[in-house]
């Protein structure tokens, strides 16, 4: 099958470009900067692709990539902070999603699979998050872009459209060719050796699960359906538990009331109206730190026949990765290299 892939230089996009080259597909990829293919799937083992060079919010560069395709995977997105991208991250992750997903849908492809987010479905109605929940009207930019992009996704699905939805956990993983937010949380805290406690918890998942689940799921003739792709719900004392345990390493658990956290969220969307640069302290983001809930997987379990590794696994891999590209000192890993 030949799949057109979006967000391939990034980390979910690269591993996901590795399982399908796994499972034998013909991958063609749509980039802006075709320079950045062999850093992101060098590393993983993946042929440099067929590529178009393009943008996900130009309509002949879509309708190029996607022509003579079977399938597409659809993982672009920008998430970002700064306020003067406000426009680019709206236009990014809402038009492209439009666009991307629409082509596809009008040249008859199957499946098209849509990377959402969790944002989107945020605050859930229950007590377990599950691929029914209701879209949400977010305040946030970034996870009120990806809950337009949803309902975009849902409505080509009403229409009958073999739109495939996935909503990932807290990606984490090794050979990450961005360094994200979480990578660069897990450095923090190794750093300082401390870590914050709040209510609530991560649904945390392993991208190379996550890549795994978009493989399997790379099927014809099955029409439209959603996944949550939570992985292991992990309370923040769990999250610290499994850091030690990789490293043998004591890190102190800093108890955080979440309304202060939220507090801070909401001070921060403030100062962000002000053009003062506050990174991922906004409300939405503490609303989903400090009140995050279980993922119901077991659809995804059941019909794609996939698993989660254990967490210890993966923040053990992901920290001898970092060891590697020189992002964390052999006095930050305590036992894991002896």
């Amino acid at each position: 099958m030949r799949v057109l892939l979006t967000g391939s230089t990034g980390m979910v996009g690269a591993h996901t470009a590795a399982a399908f080259h796994r499972a034998g597909h013909e991958l063609r990829l749509l980039v802006r900067d075709p320079g950045r293919i062999a850093r992101a799937l060098d590393p993983l083992g993946v042929p440099a692709p067929e590529h178009v060079t393009g943008d996900v919010t130009d309509a002949a560069a879509v309708e190029r990539a996607l022509d003579g395709c079977d399938a597409v995977v659809h993982a672009a997105a920008l998430l970002s902070f700064d306020h003067r991208r406000d426009a680019e991250m709206q236009r990014t992750n809402v038009e492209g999603a439009r666009l991307v997903l629409g082509t596809a849908a009008r040249l008859a492809l199957d499946p098209i699979l849509y990377v959402s987010s969790l944002a989107a479905l945020f605050p859930p109605a229950g007590e377990v998050l599950t691929a029914d929940e209701t879209v949400k009207r977010p305040r946030d930019l970034y996870a009120r872009s990806k809950s337009s992009a949803e309902r975009l996704a849902r409505d080509l699905q009403a229409e009958g459209a073999p739109v495939v939805i996935s909503y990932p956990g807290w990606v984490v993983g090794p050979d990450d060719p961005t360094v994200n937010d979480g990578v660069k949380l897990i450095f923090d805290c190794l750093k300082a050796g401390a870590f914050p406690v709040m209510p609530g918890g991560v649904p945390t998942v392993d991208v190379r699960d996550l890549a795994a689940a978009h493989a399997a799921a790379m099927k014809p003739g099955r029409g439209p359906r959603r996944y949550v792709l939570g992985g292991h719900f992990l309370s923040y004392p769990e999250l610290i538990d499994s850091y030690t345990r990789a490293t043998g390493r004591r890190v102190w658990k800093v108890p955080i009331p979440g309304a202060l956290m939220r507090g801070l969220g909401r001070l921060g969307d403030a100062l962000r109206r002000l053009g003062i640069d506050v990174g991922a302290v906004t409300y939405e983001s503490m609303l989903i730190a400090t009140r995050g809930v279980p993922c119901d997987s077991s659809p995804a379990i059941g019909e794609l026949g996939i698993g989660f590794r254990p967490t210890d696994d993966t923040f053990r891999d992901v920290l001898l990765w970092m060891h590697g590209q020189g992002l964390a000192e052999r006095r930050h890993l305590g036992t894991l290299l002896d």
